[in-house]
């Protein structure tokens, strides 16, 4: 008596069994349904948060063995604001990144014997790899690969709120994407399809686009309109910022390294009320707020975007119209974070992206931020390097009244200086120099106000009907 399974044909039996291969009958199987992982996507409120499984590696290449460590340091913290957990660090001397696999071909052998052991699921590496390399790691690590630029588009895609920011931020990664596509198995065959498919019908068929190149011309479409939306986007920005340039009003725009303290500091100086977090890149767009000055000049203040080493090109490509606000400003505060262990190199980095955007000529007053969390040796060397710094604290307050008085004495003055006897009912040229020019000498008199003032070419131009020489 033979035994058949319970559902099987005999006649579909074979006499010699299942043919499979050695290696398949001995391999684990996976058994459907054993994970208690819930899988309805109406339950997504009771999963598990799953936070992704890093490695991250680093080629060190020039600068001392602290500059490697504090530029791992910050890969670290832009690793875990994207939301993953980080394993493993691992750090190679060369004297330039190889050209197939970033770190070496027998150190791809390490690297993925470390991924293993720690059970990674991504790897991230500090610099921006080019798709070659990129493709390389990934056949022989075995998991996701992806580099510093692509983290940090990531990070600015999860942060972007507005309209221009979103449309900014996709933008740069579309940029960024279409030079690194990838096509696998059919996704590289070439078909044109008959007539039912939508294809040419007979005499047609054969060469035809290839699923990459479709892609690719997707892509090139939805920059094409991004751009055009950005376009409309920058021109309400400069209607803005032509209706205060008409009225000369001076502005001062906050610079610095991401997670200075921009923000912080623009609500102590305006009461803003910005987005604030201890988290790189929390605010993407800017906020710009008006002042007055000591004597009753209106100026405006502008938190723009965070920077960072090595920041990506396409980012400053796609946030070119929002950088602008520091290269049209009066006076830029270049805010530092006293408390980082290498503000000097923040300082190197925040003015090489400036350059980048044709800001480096426009007046800086440096500002260290977060004193009270800073080493004294660290704001001693500060002090040393940068003498005509103000030293401040935004969450205590400290150091908040002399950065007024530094801005305020470097506000662009009015040109013009004028004497004029301004009559009683024209109290709204009175209101005009005190918000827009400044008061040198005022008398009152029977006729009217006696002023000395220091004016714009506009208001100069109303008084003049008021002009004396007495």
């Amino acid at each position: 008596m033979t035994y058949e399974p319970a559902g099987i044909d005999p006649e579909e039996l074979s006499p010699d069994g299942d043919q499979l291969d050695l290696a398949e009958r001995l391999s684990l199987r996976r058994v459907a349904g054993m994970s208690t992982q819930l899988a309805d996507i109406s339950e997504v409120e009771y999963r598990e948060l799953q936070l992704e499984r890093v490695v991250l590696v680093s080629v060190w290449t020039t600068g001392s063995e602290v500059d490697a460590d504090n530029a791992m340091a910050e890969l670290k913290l832009l690793a875990e604001t994207a939301g993953s957990q980080v394993l493993e660090g691992l750090v190679q001397r060369r004297g330039t990144p190889d050209p197939a696999t970033f770190i070496g071909r027998g150190k791809v052998d390490e690297l993925r014997q470390v991924v293993v052991a720690t059970g990674a699921d991504t790897v991230i590496c500090d610099g921006e790899l080019e798709p070659a390399q990129l493709r390389n790691l990934e056949d022989r690590v075995g998991v996701k690969v992806i580099d510093r630029t692509a983290l940090i588009l990531d990070i600015f895609a999860s942060h972007a709120k507005s309209a221009e920011g979103k449309a900014q931020v996709e933008l740069a990664q579309l940029q960024y994407l279409r030079q690194r596509l990838r096509g696998w198995g059919g996704n590289l065959s070439r078909q044109a399809g008959g007539r039912a498919a939508g294809g040419a019908g007979i005499g047609g068929r054969g060469p035809g686009e290839t699923k990459i190149e479709t892609d690719r011309r997707r892509i090139k479409t939805r920059i094409a309109v991004l751009r055009r939306r950005l376009r409309e986007l920058e021109s309400v920005r400069d209607t803005k910022r032509s209706q205060r340039t008409r009225n000369q009003v001076p502005s001062v725009a906050i610079v610095g390294y991401t997670n200075a303290g921009k923000s912080s500091l623009l609500n102590r100086l305006t009461g803003a009320g910005v987005l604030v977090e201890d988290a790189l890149f929390a605010t993407l767009d800017p906020t710009t707020r008006r002042s007055a000055a000591s004597d009753g000049r209106v100026y405006t203040l502008t938190d723009t975007v965070g920077f960072i080493r090595h920041l990506p090109h396409d980012l400053v490509e796609a946030f070119r119209s929002t950088l602008e606000e520091s290269t049209s400003a009066d006076l830029l505060l270049h805010v530092v974070d006293g408390s980082d262990p290498d503000p000097f190199g923040q300082v190197a980095a925040v003015r090489t992206v400036l350059a980048d955007i044709g800001a480096a000529g426009v007046p800086e007053q440096l500002v260290v931020n977060k004193i009270d969390a800073a080493q004294p040796d660290t704001l001693l060397a500060l002090r040393g390097r940068y003498p005509d710094a103000v030293f401040v604290s935004a969450r205590t307050g400290v150091g908040i009244d002399d950065l007024r008085d530094r801005v305020e004495q470097r506000l662009p003055r009015p040109e013009i200086e004028v004497r004029a006897l301004v009559p009683y009912d024209r109290g709204d040229l009175i209101n005009r120099i005190h918000r827009d020019g400044e008061f040198l000498d005022s008398e009152h008199t029977e006729h009217g106000t006696l002023v000395v003032a220091r004016v714009n070419a506009d208001l100069a131009g109303e008084l003049a009907r008021y002009a004396t020489h007495a």
